[in-house]
This record gives structure tokens, sequence and C-alpha cells, in this order.
């Protein structure tokens, strides 16, 4: 079954300068990679997106890669208890969160779980997330699918999208995906 595109909205968690580079699992290189990559995804599909952002000495630090937007900057775990976020989540109408970030365990989990008991789809993107460690990381993406979540990649998230890739839209995807290698 297709994932139709106007119902996602994408979720950039954490991707700041100084907690990427901390990712063990993914090297900062591929997540921001990623993260460029999902950027062009986004507006090649019109597919909404938020960035949240954990609080950090000197303000944010978002990396370059994210697309530019005022990130939203919360004060726990979960994007989902930053009641201006989840507003304009909720506010979108897209019934499927795309989720990404640093740390796995964390962010990625705690916003994940609270989407899917919200009523929401989530889909993990792993390419585009980092952990603490493999072990934790797989524990918590277990934990995810195990609550209902996808866990998948960038790649598969937009080929699950877009089966053309010979119209302009299916094109402006696939030259996306080539940044991916």
């Amino acid at each position: 079954m297709m994932l139709d595109h106007t119902s996602v909205q994408l979720v950039f968690a954490d991707l700041q300068d100084s907690i990427v580079e901390a990712s063990a699992t993914n090297p900062a290189s591929d997540i921001r990679r990623s993260a460029k990559v999902l950027g062009g995804l986004a507006s090649a599909l019109g597919i909404p997106f938020t960035v949240s952002a954990a609080p950090r000495p000197g303000g944010p630090g978002v990396i370059e890669e994210v697309p530019g937007v005022e990130p939203y900057v919360r004060t726990g775990p979960s994007c989902w208890d930053d009641t201006a976020w989840r507003a304009d989540v909720l506010a979108a109408g897209r019934g499927t969160l795309a989720v990404c970030g640093v740390t796995t365990e964390i962010v990625v989990l705690r916003t994940a779980l609270d989407a899917l008991a919200e009523g929401l789809a989530v889909q993990v993107l792993v390419d585009a997330c980092g952990g603490m460690t493999a072990r934790t990381e797989e524990a918590a993406l277990r934990q995810i699918e195990a609550a209902g979540g996808v866990v998948t990649s960038v790649a598969g998230f937009a080929s699950d999208m877009v089966r053309d890739f010979t119209t302009p839209t299916g094109r402006q995807v696939i030259a996306a995906l080539h940044g991916l290698t």
C-alpha cells in the first residue's frame, strides 16, 4: 500500500550541531546527508515539516542541512509535550508523522510513542536518526514497532510515496534521493 504524501508531516527532532555529533550509531555526516535529502523531498512533494530542538546554551544550533524555519524549543524528551508544536502538528491535519532525530532512544522514541497514542501513524526514518549505542537504539526501535510504528529508511519512505520517477515530481524525488550516495 502506497503512502499518500498529502497525509504526511515530517518531524526533525534535535538535529542540532552539538547533538548530532554525539550519535554513536550513525555517523553525523550520514545524518546530515539524510536530513538534507528529506528537506528536498519535503520541497518536491509539498510535505510540511516542523523542527523541534532541545534547549542548548547559546541557542538551538540546528544543523544547516535541515530546512530553515524557526525551531520549537521544548523542555522535555518528547516533541509532543510542547503544546505549541503539538497544536501546529494537529492543525496541519496530516495523519502520518515521519520522525527523525538524535537521539533515537529519547526524542524519537518519546515523540513516536506519544503520536501513536494520539492515533497518528508514525514512520521512523532510521538513516536520519542516531542513537547512544546500537543496543539501546535497537530496543527503542523495537518498542516503536511494537506500538504500531513503522521503521524505515529515507529511500524506502520516498519510494512508498512516489512510484513513477519519470514524472516531473518523480524526477525531483529521485534527484533528491541521489543525495544519499
